[in-house]
């Protein structure tokens, strides 16, 4: 998957991808990751953002640079493909939203900043407006690296076992059950015995038992949209009561 990336600060994207998952993708290319620089398509570096009509405080990007850079992202390779704005007011970025755009061969990302865009760049260029969530970010770089993060994680060989990306948080619809390695007990902490046990069925429905439990806590608004069993509605009941299943 090619991700093309609008911004004014390119260089922010070489160091969090060189590493890890990621960059092992990138080798093997399964994901490539494609920079533009939208002071390159200004008259002057100096020339990307000026004063909002109407008045204000804050610099608004222009809409000539922005467009331009997306006519040079679509010549190398992403005619076609979705144009995200990462916004404020975009749609909020969940797993369903992520499987979805993993889908796709090309996704284009434009990173705003200062008091944001010009309006004719959300209404005439981007096709999607996504958010990562209800708080102020520098701009849209950071935004964008989550997406493609998240996005890259999805595409198949990137992830080492297709089972984790099967059982991760928010896919389930749940958040995960907890997670141990070795050592069995560590300063006097024990694993679950049920983890040593070796029964696979027991293992099972003790995880899930945990994904409801830490899911009721801490994220009750995910179960008003996940499948659930009857068993799954049992357990949920005792929980809500205070005793253990």
């Amino acid at each position: 998957m090619r991700f093309h990336v609008l911004t004014l600060f390119p260089s922010m994207f070489e160091s969090p991808f060189a590493e890890s998952l990621i960059a092992r993708a990138r080798r093997n290319g399964l994901v490539e990751i494609l920079t533009y620089d939208v002071r390159a398509h200004a008259e002057t570096p100096r020339s990307v953002d000026d004063y909002a009509f109407g008045g204000g405080p804050g610099m608004v990007m222009k809409p000539e640079p922005v467009f331009e850079a997306v006519e040079a992202a679509r010549k190398a390779g992403a005619r076609g493909a979705p144009i995200v704005l990462l916004s404020p007011r975009g749609r909020r970025l969940t797993q369903t939203v992520v499987q979805n755009l993993a889908a796709c061969d090309n996704l284009t990302m434009i990173c705003g900043r200062y008091e944001g865009v010009d309006e004719r760049v959300r209404l005439h260029l981007a096709t999607d407006e996504i958010s990562i969530g209800d708080f102020v970010l520098s701009g849209g770089e950071l935004a964008a690296m989550v997406l493609i993060d998240s996005v890259s994680r999805l595409i198949p060989g990137v992830v080492g076992s297709t089972e984790s990306t099967r059982n991760d948080s928010f896919t389930t619809g749940l958040l995960q059950y907890p997670q141990y390695t070795r050592p069995a007990e560590y300063r006097g902490w024990r694993v679950p015995e049920v983890l040593l046990s070796g029964n696979h069925g027991e293992i099972a429905r003790w995880r899930r038992e945990e994904s409801l439990r830490i899911t009721l806590a801490s994220r009750p608004d995910l179960l008003e949209t996940v499948r659930l069993s009857d068993d799954d509605r049992t357990i949920l009941k005792k929980l809500e009561a205070g005793s253990q299943p």
